[in-house]
């Protein structure tokens, strides 16, 4: 029965997550660079560790959520690194959202080294973290799974075992690409809307109940009003961060180029959303992007 957790990564996604296997009876150390976030995570039951491979040595099972691969593969390598500290056939759960590529790379250093290994990547943004809503797109063997399965619930409502290792890469940059793809048609509809004396409230209530239907519109809509909940409310503070949807639109980019999959909407959105990312942007909610449609935009004021 897993009882120790070791997390590394206790940023905006990883704190709260582990302040939720903390709750629900785990004992989990954690380690992050930022001492804010040692601190936060002191103060809601998680125990501090000194280095990542402090917190690994004693844990039946290892997450990490990273921001990118290279942290994840350094994170592992080396005497120092988190397969080296960690009791031989520890399990290792990525949270982080990295390229196929790189999970599978990951894969291959975790068994190499005589432990288990699953990717599993979330939806659900950091207000799925802190409820504890977050959906799982996992991938490894079956045995793995059935292993990491409570812990799993222990931080989301919804797991879906996606196939062998990197599958769960795979659907998260399938998933997210649709997303965004996803917000800037719902952004675009709303600018319209709003240019042919429409108010956002007889849009949301004709596409919320209608073909244009879509998470993007009834839980994460893009103008204040319709969904007291959404980010538009409060000034587009991330739930979901422009920064990180262009990232991971990037890793749709080259899974588009490495496949030779002809996604014109995916490119654009990349595009798109790339360009956003490099001013204020960046640390917006990603469903900003409709002040972005406005501006390049000849519109009246908006209804």
């Amino acid at each position: 029965m897993t009882e120790h957790i070791a997390f590394i990564g206790l940023g905006h996604m990883g704190l709260p997550m582990a302040i939720n296997l903390a709750r629900a009876g785990y004992t989990v150390t954690g380690f992050d660079l930022m001492p804010a976030a040692l601190a936060q995570a002191g103060d809601n039951g998680v125990s501090v560790a000194s280095s990542a491979a402090a917190a690994a040595k004693k844990a039946d099972v290892i997450i990490t959520m990273l921001p990118a691969g290279r942290h994840v593969l350094a994170a592992y390598e080396g005497e120092a690194g988190l397969l080296a500290a960690a009791r031989p056939n520890s399990l290792f759960i990525d949270c982080s959202t990295i390229s196929v590529e790189d999970a599978r790379s990951a894969h291959e250093l975790i068994t190499a080294a005589g432990h288990r290994g699953l990717d599993a990547p979330v939806s659900g943004g950091v207000v799925g973290a802190a409820a504890g809503t977050l959906t799982f797109m996992v991938g490894g063997n079956d045995a793995e799974f059935a292993t990491a399965k409570p812990v799993l619930e222990a931080m989301g409502k919804r797991l879906v075992h996606c196939g062998t290792p990197g599958a769960g890469q795979a659907a998260k940059v399938c998933n997210n690409m649709i997303l965004a793809v996803s917000m800037i048609a719902v952004s675009e509809g709303f600018v319209l809307g709003e240019q042919l004396g429409l108010s956002h409230q007889a849009l949301f209530d004709v596409a919320a109940n209608a073909t244009g239907q879509c998470w993007a519109l009834t839980t994460n809509c893009p103008v204040p009003g319709p969904v007291a909940t959404s980010p538009a409310n409060r000034g587009y503070q991330p739930g979901f961060a422009t920064a990180l949807m262009a990232k991971d639109l990037g890793l749709a980019a080259h899974a588009l180029e490495s496949t030779g999959v002809h996604a014109r909407l995916g490119a654009m959105a990349e595009e798109i959303y790339r360009h956003f990312a490099e001013g204020e942007g960046a640390q917006q909610d990603f469903s900003a992007i409709i002040n972005d449609i406005r501006a390049n935009s000849k519109t009246k004021e908006a209804v």
